[in-house]
């Protein structure tokens, strides 16, 4: 079913490109496209009434909108302006088809073993879209949660551009990199965002066709590059490179949350960093997706260990 909102006014506009995709494995769309959607009011994300995803992205070949809905048979793909072709035939990897889960052993600890049971069709995305990733990444540095989705939500809305197809008006694909660095100070200000914040997006934005690059980089290679651009630290590495790049072993060092969870679900304490990767160390090659096990499945009934850091502008 089409939304009634599309975005020219008239009638549903045809798909630019159609596909099926049947995974080999077993698929839990929502659960492994949710690290990619930043809060419920992402306007490059849009859940239909029918249940169908809707993502608005940026392509080398320009804009486009992909609906993804699951079937019986498969995972239905269809898309939307000048990017479709690269955008259906980007799902496999979006949908974990690169996803190798091999040497992964979640007998090693109950919990871990449980959550793996629970949720079957977990996979890691391979997003493929640096820029989607890292710079909602920076503005998520050391801020409470809410304010920095509340900043890429007003950013996105204001600067992107309308997202292609019968789609909500309110649905945006990200601005590209040369709209980031030179967004006027005002912008970010009005955003919520600080000084230090803007400036390494800004930084991020002037390199990012460098960046871009790291897609087809091996891991380590793409790892360092990102950790060359002053602000970009091993917390925004890991953030980004599990989302674009399909790194399964990366850890958020650095998350004040994250540590605390990791230790309360396998040991029942808080831990630090430290001890949050010593007993993620089993599980080397694989902590990522050890990580994505536990918060998907424990981080709903952990203790609230509360935020440090200060909130921003009020959120409108």
């Amino acid at each position: 079913m089409l939304p009634d909102t599309a975005t020219d006014g008239a009638r549903p506009q045809a798909p630019g490109r159609t596909d099926v995709y049947r995974p080999a494995e077993r698929l839990d769309v929502r659960r492994t496209l949710a690290p990619l959607r930043r809060g419920t009011g992402d306007p490059c994300w849009w859940t239909a009434p029918d249940g169908a995803l809707w993502h608005a992205l940026a392509t080398p070949d320009g804009p486009a909108t992909r609906r993804l809905a699951v079937a019986r048979d498969g995972v239905h793909v269809a898309a939307w302006g000048p990017g479709a072709e690269r955008a259906v035939a980007a799902v496999p990897a979006l949908l974990g088809a690169h996803d190798d889960p091999s040497g992964f052993d979640p007998s090693l600890h109950p919990v871990v073993r449980d959550a793996h049971r629970r949720v079957p069709g977990l996979r890691l995305t391979t997003g493929g879209d640096v820029l989607a990733a890292l710079v909602p990444a920076v503005l998520e540095q050391r801020v409470v949660g809410a304010d920095a989705r509340a900043a890429w939500r007003r950013l996105v809305t204001r600067h992107g551009s309308p997202a292609p197809g019968p789609v909500p008006a309110t649905m945006r694909v990200p601005p590209p990199w040369s709209t980031w660095r030179d967004l006027p100070v005002w912008e970010w200000r009005q955003a919520g965002v600080d000084d230090q914040r803007s400036s390494t997006v800004q930084r991020v934005a002037t390199v990012g066709r460098r960046l871009d690059e790291t897609v087809t980089m091996p891991l380590p290679d793409a790892r360092r590059r990102l950790l060359a651009v002053r602000g970009v630290g091993p917390w925004t590495v890991a953030e980004t490179t599990s989302r674009a790049l399909g790194d399964a072993d990366a850890v958020s060092v650095g998350d004040f949350h994250l540590a605390h969870l990791v230790g309360w679900a396998l040991t029942g304490r808080r831990t630090d960093d430290d001890g949050m990767l010593e007993l993620l160390e089993p599980w080397r090659g694989h902590r990522q997706r050890v990580v994505r096990l536990i918060e998907t499945t424990t981080a709903g009934r952990a203790p609230r260990f509360g935020p440090r850091s200060p909130r921003a502008i009020p959120l409108r």
